[in-house]
């Protein structure tokens, strides 16, 4: 269980369900997944550009502590681009002060998937499901180190030369960065 939310923490409202995503930098996503090693478990978190699939940043921690998904959004926006929109699951992670705030500082709108809602977020998930298919369940990682590694050579292959059927045939970074430069 990725999501455990807290009750002290403020939840937003979902920002995108009507909104029509038209181009890069629109809205970005974020969620954790798990990935298996030997002996034990590693948690996987990005951030993703919505109209484009771009894999903004990751970053991968033996616990569920807020820190990588700070890392991983200070790396996001350390690139110089940022989202109008931002939106996560309701995981006390995502609704931690530390994070909402970041987001807020850098004038981003915060929106969350409503409790139980996995479509709400559906570009991650399909993310989720092309890592683990297409890389780790093809290996049985035996540190973070390696996993870190092989995670690391995926996002590349699927930032830069997978091509996506819903993107024309392009790539994620092709569609991410000629519309970011367009904008």
């Amino acid at each position: 269980n990725t999501s455990k939310s807290c009750a002290a923490h403020k939840v937003y409202p979902y920002l995108l369900g009507e909104m029509a995503i038209t181009r890069a930098n629109q809205a970005w996503a974020t969620d954790i997944t798990y990935i298996r090693l030997q002996k034990s478990w590693v948690y996987l978190v990005a951030v993703m550009d919505w109209h484009s699939r771009y894999v903004v940043s990751w970053r991968i921690s033996d616990n569920m502590e807020v820190g990588f998904c700070l890392e991983a959004l200070e790396s996001a926006l350390e690139t110089g681009r940022k989202p109008d929109v931002f939106n996560t699951d309701q995981g006390s992670q995502f609704t931690s002060n530390a994070f909402v705030g970041l987001l807020q500082a850098a004038g981003i709108l915060v929106s969350m998937d409503g409790k139980g809602s996995y479509r709400d977020n559906i570009f991650v998930e399909r993310l989720w499901r092309s890592v683990k298919y297409e890389e780790v369940y093809l290996h049985e990682y035996t540190s973070l180190d390696e996993a870190v590694s092989h995670i690391s050579a995926y996002f590349a292959f699927y930032n830069h030369q997978r091509p996506h059927q819903a993107l024309g045939h392009k790539t994620p970074a092709e569609v991410y960065f000629a519309l970011a430069e367009a904008a």
